[in-house]
């Protein structure tokens, strides 16, 4: 395929956009990736928890925040208020955990 006549054609040309990985495989599962629940996360009709300032200090700081609510077991779109999407929390057995990324860029979301 390296000598066909299409890749040479193709040679030239440059990269003008580069894509948004959904999804990561993290060991049987499919976990979505921050940045595309932070770009698509507003168009989910389910698994969604509006945190106050308040329940994100306790997440960032425990890793996880004991909450009484009706959600399915797996990941959640974690929003503060009903509008800026955070990124993802993992529910189970009443908690939920985080997987906000890196230590600095959730203690940015404090600010």
């Amino acid at each position: 395929m390296r000598k066909s006549e299409q890749v040479k054609d193709a040679a030239h040309l440059k990269v003008s956009k580069v894509g948004l990985r959904a999804f990561r495989k993290v060991s049987q599962f499919l976990k979505p990736t921050t940045r595309f629940i932070q770009v698509f996360g507003r168009f989910a009709t389910k698994n969604m928890f509006h945190m106050d300032m308040g329940q994100l200090q306790t997440l960032i700081l425990t890793g996880e925040i004991p909450v009484g609510v009706n959600l399915e077991e797996g990941y959640v779109i974690l929003t503060l208020g009903d509008h800026r999407i955070l990124g993802l929390g993992f529910y189970i057995h009443g908690a939920i955990r985080s997987q906000l990324p890196r230590k600095e860029i959730r203690e940015n979301m404090l600010e």
